[in-house]
């Protein structure tokens, strides 16, 4: 923008130095303006909360630093160096092109008809407001990371030799997908949860994206269907935050009401066409031994509680004790665990007859103070806010968008009228996702307030500043059009690319505002000097939106890795500036025009209202 302006001045016969200097003077407030909004809309992002605020704390952060550098930049070194090194072309001649007098007779005919203009705008934004809603929400978009983490579940109860055993069918399985470059297992371990023998996790790397033709999504379908005969096994894939892509809590106040309302709600999300692989963690159930106290009988042999389970303690778990013999290895002693063998945990009659210690120092027999049975357990005992609760996980189908799926399983019967005191809540990513929008439109609404503030300070007025943030809403419908036209959904991505929108696309409107006010300032009318502000600065505007749109192309177009993530910003961004620009070149003079009638009539109202100083009493003459 310097250096064009420095360039129109020289056209007009100006020397490069005296133009530097005019011309910087001339567009001073404009460009201060544009970087005070910048900074304005980037810098509540910042304090965002959550896991999404830690996204928008760097990006906000980098954003505002850089443009206050591009400050500087632009208004001590560009006007130096434009001074020194540009030539003065004495023969141009300047002349108007057919497309700038047909802009110049749009914006006259869209300042003598400003109420219809303005109204016009007005029905654009409620458009592209009704056509967000039929846009699909997600947290992040899918990505290929050419790395893919399978989660392997044996039945409760499985050994670790078990859980290699199942692995090492599937490492078998997937030798003969050519597109896989390395598998690595690890069993006993998974990345949330405790550690558990009879799971694993199982890391598959594949080749680069250019060296295969199928995506990373479509090869984890392959996997699914190579392991698919692999028996007493349930595999699923997580996410690129290690999650499962749909999870969901149930509690309330017991167990057995918690079980059976999140029995009925994983029946019914079972269901659901867009949800795949939906498992219930108290669907869980191992081997477990129960031991049922028989008080009289103890109490009469005398044999206290502690002595009871103490005695079942060492004999299920073991003991390490200060008092235990210890192996010598070299250097190390290694503690020695007593317990039973893993054999006689099965056999009741074993675990009857184990010796428990009496107040009289005998000791008696198990199965004569106590009942020993052998059932089935629960895992796990899970709670969420100090209540009983139960974990329900899904996978989304064909990357189906996470704000459906979530919208689908809040609209079941069983979720709608749970029991009483059960409730249902959204975690991981759908929980992730609902802070997501909350924060974001918090830290808009402040943005816009900043943006106002600082607009309201340069421009010493209350009403123009509303003329250049009406320029918003025209780029929020722009960049719904894009992410329908590519078929994305509103996801992190997209808010940081609608947080750029709002500070880049203001720069049009101030450049316009701003011309506007001077010329009025040098006697023309406002109708007058806002046509001839978009005359003088429709070639900029479209220039530095040319030049960001270029910019923005290869990342829309999703080279390289993790370009999935950067394609929704690019999308968001392109289709915001290609429609504002075009639209603000033709509403926002209508609209300046129509501030400063209002502007007008509110002089003549206060004028009309303000009250009459009251008449001094003077004094009789003695």
């Amino acid at each position: 923008v310097e250096i064009e302006n420095i360039i129109r001045h020289m056209r007009m016969g100006k020397s490069a130095y005296e133009a530097a200097l005019e011309a910087a003077d001339e567009i001073g407030l404009a460009v201060i303006a544009i970087t005070a909004t910048i900074i304005a809309v980037f810098v509540p992002s910042s304090f965002m909360g959550g896991i999404a605020g830690q996204f928008f704390k760097q990006f906000g952060i980098t954003i505002a630093v850089a443009v206050f550098v591009s400050l500087v930049v632009a208004r001590l070194i560009t006007p130096m160096l434009s001074a020194y090194f540009l030539k003065s072309a004495p023969d141009h001649i300047e002349r108007e092109g057919r497309l700038l007098l047909a802009y110049t007779r749009l914006v006259g005919w869209s300042v003598r008809h400003r109420i219809i203009t303005v109204l016009a705008g007005l029905v654009l934004f409620a458009v592209s407001i009704a056509s967000a809603l039929l846009l699909p929400t997600s947290l992040l978009p899918p990505e290929d990371t050419s790395r893919s983490l399978l989660i392997v579940d044996l039945p409760p109860g499985s050994s670790l030799d078990d859980t290699r055993a199942r692995t090492d069918a599937i490492t078998r399985a997937l030798r003969g997908v050519p597109e896989i470059r390395s598998v690595l297992v690890e069993g006993g371990r998974v990345p949330i949860g405790a550690p558990e023998t009879r799971r694993a996790t199982v890391i598959i790397n594949y080749v680069a994206r250019g060296e295969r033709k199928q995506t990373q999504h479509e090869l984890e379908r392959r996997i699914a269907r190579e392991i698919a005969e692999v028996p007493d096994i349930r595999t699923y894939f997580l996410d690129a935050n290690g999650l499962r892509a749909v999870s969901i809590i149930v509690t309330g106040p017991d167990g057995p009401t918690v079980t059976a309302a999140a029995t009925q709600i994983s029946g019914e999300m079972r269901d659901l066409r867009i949800l795949g692989n939906v498992v219930s963690s108290a669907a869980l159930e191992r081997p477990e031994i129960l031991v049922v106290p028989r008080a009289n009988a103890a109490a009469a042999l005398g044999v206290s509680s502690e002595a009871l389970a103490e005695s079942i303690r060492v004999a299920t778990i073991g003991d390490v004790g200060p008092n235990l013999a210890r192996f010598n290895a070299g250097d190390r002693q290694i503690p020695v665990r007593v317990q039973l063998a893993e054999s006689a945990l099965g056999d009741r009659r074993a675990l009857e007859t184990l010796r428990v210690p009496t107040l009289r120092g005998a000791s008696v027999p198990l199965g004569a103070v106590a009942d020993v049975e052998l059932g089935q357990g629960q895992v796990r005992i899970e709670r969420y806010d100090r209540a009983r609760s139960v974990t329900i996980e899904a996978d989304l189908v064909d990357n189906a968008p996470l704000g459906d799926a979530v919208n689908a399983i809040m609209a079941l019967p069983s979720v709608r009228n749970p029991p009483p005191g059960v409730a249902v809540r959204e975690v991981g990513d759908a929980e992730t996702m609902t802070e997501l929008f909350q924060g974001f439109s918090v830290a808009m609404q402040a943005g816009l307030l900043m943006v106002y503030g600082v607009l309201v300070l340069l421009f010493v007025s209350f009403l123009q500043p509303i003329t250049i943030l009406f320029s918003l809403p025209l780029s929020i419908g722009g960049a719904v059009l894009g992410l329908l036209a590519a078929g994305q959904p509103i996801s992190m991505p997209v808010a940081i690319g609608i947080l750029m929108l709002l500070g880049i696309v203001t720069k049009n409107a101030i450049m316009l505002v701003d011309f506007g006010l001077e010329a009025m300032g040098r006697g023309m009318s406002p109708a007058e000097a806002i046509v001839d502000a978009g005359r003088k600065r429709a070639r900029p505007i479209v220039m530095t939106t040319v030049a960001m749109v270029a910019g923005m192309v290869p990342s829309a177009l999703a080279f390289g890795v993790g370009g999935e993530t950067r394609a929704p910003i690019a999308i968001a961004v392109i289709g915001g500036l290609l429609v504002s620009t075009v639209l603000s070149l033709v509403f926002v003079p209508a609209f300046f025009v129509l501030m400063n009638d209002v502007e007008r009539h509110m002089r003549r109202l206060t004028r009309f209202h303000r009250p009459r100083d009251e008449p001094r009493p003077v004094a009789a003459n003695p």
